[in-house]
């Protein structure tokens, strides 16, 4: 597997941890603001839709075709891609980041890992960038937020892990005992 292909796995598993968060869940949950900034798990991935349309499309001059209007709102309402409008549905922002991933996908099998495109807001000295570069940028983005999803599907309901199938933490990792024995640890330091 060469490096291109290797990127997009890596970018494909964290696409899919991110709609593996939403699974189980009612709509009120995947939409709530779960901590102060408002961060919610559908949220996030509208904002990837964005951000992927943005680095795999406009950046290579492969814009996302059919584009919401408001991936365009975002320069005049720079949160709106931060959750779903009360007249989106889950399956409208799911089947949008369905449909970014096969353009994304499209224009990583098209270009070169040397490619070069422009990334409009970044800085000029930074803007030219390669495809290897945007994959990496992506995959990094993808996993961090998919860290973010992690913690907040376990305040929703204790669900944590990298899939269903695939928990990824031993089982003394969510035992009460561990919470206490971390706890205890951090108390020995309080003030």
């Amino acid at each position: 597997m060469d490096d291109k292909e290797t990127l997009r796995g890596y970018l494909q598993t964290g696409r899919e941890v991110m709609l593996w968060k939403l699974d189980g869940l009612g709509e009120y949950d995947v939409r709530r603001p779960l901590v102060p900034s408002g961060t919610n798990l559908l949220g996030l991935v509208k904002h990837l839709a964005l951000v992927e349309a943005g680095y795999l499309g406009s950046t290579f001059g492969r814009p996302f075709p059919d584009a919401p209007a408001w991936m365009e709102q975002v320069w005049t309402d720079p949160v709106v891609d931060l959750f779903a409008a009360p007249g989106e549905s889950r399956a409208d922002v799911v089947d949008l980041y369905r449909r970014v991933w096969a353009h994304s996908d499209a224009t990583v099998a098209a270009l070169a890992p040397d490619a070069e495109g422009t990334v409009p807001h970044w800085p000029a000295e930074r803007a030219t960038v390669t495809l290897h570069r945007v994959l990496v940028h992506l995959v990094a983005e993808t996993h961090r937020h998919a860290g973010h999803a992690d913690i907040l599907r376990e305040t929703v309901d204790g669900a944590i892990g990298h899939r269903a199938e695939v928990g990824n933490l031993a089982d003394e990792a969510t035992s009460p005992a561990l919470y206490d024995r971390i706890d205890a640890a951090a108390r020995a330091h309080r003030g």
